[in-house]
């Protein structure tokens, strides 16, 4: 019989979570999202064993970014916390020494575990919450009826701001719309068709298929936001429930952004957890974890059918595991749209017919999409599953952006044998960074084929196309609009555009090029 592994002192660990949904209708009864991640950070406490004894001795309070505070967000006229950190630690009663704030994108949560981890291990932090929030669905509410929210508070005092705070696109992609994830994702997913040698209409089944046991989760989740189990006819088919948003995806395959949903962890040293008691059962190790970005602009990448950050972060986590994809119990699979879903899939080597769920909360479009926050979600139900039972395996995945930031999490409540070392990202993301990648033309002109492409679409119908084409004098991608009469709208949607031919012409006026199909 093998003898326990020893954890040593520095190992980090989890140790405590919470999470909870708010569903109040009345706006001016729901709580702020600073109030709601209280809450959270209350339950977490709770959930370690110590409750309001945790608060004096925090020395690490870290909260994901909020929407309010992410680019092209300066419309919104409330919700913003200059130091959300240090009133987070008011709230609770807390002053940590450390107060820091991660960048946007929905990595960000398995970004920050993973970097708290490696500040418990190198000995600068102790005992950190980790926390983030939103109420995106009151404040839309609270707009929609005219009515300002008391969403503010500047405690004052330095806030440490973790990692980069980078544009996601260019200009000539923002001109073209690229900014916003619904018309971009479609564009992976056509991507994905193509690479699948599917017809629209196969695809769009298989779509639903791979998506409807992400409503089953949901259905059963307590903090799910639409907790409705839904068939993969029903999400696949558009219907007057279920338009069309950006082609080929229906509402139904959309994240929801407009929810109020708030978690957190608490982590700490292996040794801190013993001197205050918590119990083993409580443990949970990361035992593997990577981050890395793909080629940031999205005209830039390699294709749009896969991910070379996420297979290269999902080999060096598994190397620092010393497990196999085989090897694990619990997936979440970061889900806002079902393209990030299938290359995140495709990329970690899970089978297309792999019987396990690839989602433990529901997804972003069913359980909710909580902005910055949504895998603080997964993670902490990640934690949950493990601890019932105990020995078994979790692997967590984000994804910010456009496809374009990536994070990985593999838990256990297993020890970490030897030291806690994880490979400095730095050290690796150069190996993405020189990969082969087409050259852009942002001003094109002459013959070129459509390489990917989106029709958006708004209550009324389609309103506008979006494309990746290349030019077939020199191969170089471009981005481009077509023109926008309904004729070739239709006709967008109804056949096959994969590979079709036209001709691009650039802005002369700095506006959107045109590609007109033959």
């Amino acid at each position: 019989m093998m003898a326990k592994v020893q954890p040593e002192d520095r190992t980090p660990i989890l140790v405590g979570c919470g999470q909870l949904v708010q569903k109040e209708k009345d706006v001016e009864k729901a709580k702020s999202p600073m109030d709601l991640m209280a809450d959270a950070a209350r339950l977490a406490a709770a959930d370690t064993g110590l409750g309001e004894k945790l608060w004096p001795i925090v020395d690490n309070i870290t909260v994901v970014r909020f929407i309010t505070d992410s680019p092209d967000s300066g419309k919104l006229p409330f919700g913003r916390y200059p130091n959300a950190p240090k009133t987070l630690g008011n709230l609770v009663g807390a002053n940590a020494s450390k107060n820091c704030y991660g960048p946007t994108g929905g990595n960000t949560p398995q970004y920050l575990v993973n970097h708290t981890a490696e500040l418990i291990a190198e000995g600068q932090t102790d005992i950190a919450l980790v926390a983030g929030s939103e109420c995106f669905g009151t404040m839309m509410r609270a707009l929609g009826q005219g009515k300002m929210l008391p969403w503010n508070d500047d405690p004052g005092g330095e806030r440490i701001d973790i990692g980069v705070e980078k544009l996601g696109v260019t200009e000539v992609e923002k001109r073209h719309k690229l900014q916003f994830p619904v018309n971009i994702y479609p564009m992976f997913e056509n991507a994905i068709r193509g690479q699948k040698g599917r017809t629209v209409k196969e695809h769009q089944l298989a779509v639903g298929k791979l998506m409807a046991p992400f409503t089953q989760v949901a259905a059963k989740h307590p903090q799910a936001w639409f907790p409705v189990e839904r068939t993969a006819e029903e999400i696949a088919t558009p219907s007057d429930d279920n338009r069309y948003v950006g082609f080929p995806y229906t509402k139904y395959m959309n994240a929801i952004m407009q929810v109020d949903q708030a978690a957190a962890v608490v982590m700490m040293s292996v040794k801190k957890a013993r001197e205050l008691g918590i119990p083993e059962a409580k443990w949970v190790y990361l035992h593997g974890c990577g981050d890395a970005n793909d080629l940031w602009y999205p005209t830039e990448r390699v294709d749009y059918h896969s991910s070379p950050a996420i297979r290269l972060i999902g080999r060096k986590a598994f190397d620092m595991a010393g497990w196999k994809i085989g090897d694990i119990d619990f997936i979440d699979l970061y889900s806002c749209f079902p393209s990030a879903v299938q290359i995140g899939r495709n990329e970690l080597g899970i089978a297309e017919d792999d019987p396990r769920p690839l989602t433990v909360t529901g997804g972003l479009p069913y359980f909710g999409g909580a902005g910055n926050n949504y895998v603080m979600h997964s993670i902490a139900t990640i934690m949950d599953k493990l601890r019932a039972k105990p020995g078994s395996k979790g692997l967590c995945t984000s994804n910010g952006w456009y496809v374009t930031k990536h994070g990985i999490g593999l838990y256990s409540t297993d020890p970490v044998a030897g030291p806690w070392k994880r490979e400095k990202p730095s050290s690796y993301q150069g190996e993405i960074d020189n990969e082969a990648h087409p050259k852009v033309d942002e001003k094109p002109n002459g013959a070129a084929k459509i390489e990917t492409y989106t029709v958006v679409n708004g209550r009324n119908g389609p309103e506008f196309a979006i494309l990746f084409g290349r030019l077939d004098a020199t191969g170089a991608r471009f981005v481009a609009h077509t023109p926008n009469d309904p004729v070739t709208l239709s006709d967008m949607m109804e056949r096959e555009q994969l590979g079709r031919s036209g001709k691009v012409q650039s802005a002369a006026d700095g506006s959107v090029n045109i590609f007109t199909p033959e």
